[in-house]
């Protein structure tokens, strides 16, 4: 019988020492799960190599963005200076007075427009799955440039009998445009919005006596506009198309 109590008191103290030492094996299982929570694997999977990645993209964003914003500013500097000399474009005195003649605040704003649209071309055709690939080099988009400005010379330049015949002349120059040099229905897409959004911008400008257009046929402005503002678009598309390309490389 001594021997039973023994026993049983032994039994009784192991199991109370299994009882106390499961809150300690509790803490390891908890602290386990909690390292395996999904906040815990997304840190884990921000390794280096995607920071790294990251941050070139942010550069290379940067980058296209500032090419972008000087080749626009630079071109509606040239464009916009043509328009005034040949008095298609009215600006007050005390405005054209500075920066060769023409407003201060024509390059910076054509400028960030055509920093957008050249970002969001490509972005587009990265979104839609379809790469444009249709004469991909920069012989291409030298033409394209060149054709752009010798639509925007012709639209002051060339005098015909009234401004409808200008402007069905400079939409088929600016189809024509588009169809040699992209031939997308994103971009096509996206030009036909430009234009829209850019004459209603321009309309509501010259409305708010900002400045003027003269012999305007079409509201405020010239019926041709949009044609200007659709090619436009189209060139600083592929410009932007190729950046993208060049500088991912």
């Amino acid at each position: 019988m001594p021997r039973l109590e023994s026993g049983g008191w032994s039994c009784s103290c192991a199991a109370r020492a299994r009882h106390s030492a499961r809150p300690g094996e509790a803490a390891p299982k908890a602290g386990a799960m909690r390292s395996s929570s999904p906040g815990a694997g997304r840190a884990a999977r921000a390794s280096p190599g995607d920071v790294a990645a990251a941050t070139t993209w942010r550069q290379h964003l940067v980058q296209r963005s500032v090419v972008l914003f000087v080749v626009g500013a630079f071109m509606a500097l040239v464009l916009n200076l043509l328009q005034i000399q040949r008095n298609v474009t009215l600006f007050p005195d005390e405005v054209i007075a500075t920066l060769f003649s023409s407003a201060w605040w024509v390059p910076p704003c054509c400028g960030t427009a055509a920093a957008v649209v050249g970002l969001l071309y490509p972005c587009i055709d990265s979104h839609l799955g379809e790469p444009h690939k249709f004469k991909r080099e920069w012989a291409s988009v030298m033409r394209c440039i060149a054709v752009f400005v010798g639509i925007n010379h012709a639209s002051a330049k060339l005098d015909f009998a009234n401004n409808i015949q200008l402007s069905l002349t400079l939409a088929a120059l600016s189809l024509g445009l588009w169809w040699t040099f992209d031939r997308s229905r994103s971009g096509l897409g996206l030009g036909i919005t430009i234009a829209f959004v850019a004459t209603l911008i321009t309309q509501f400008l010259v409305y708010n006596g900002v400045y003027q257009y003269t012999s305007p046929d079409f509201l405020y402005i010239r019926s041709w506009l949009p044609c200007i503002f659709f090619s436009g678009g189209v060139t600083v598309g592929n410009i932007g198309r190729q950046l993208a390309m060049v500088i991912t490389i």
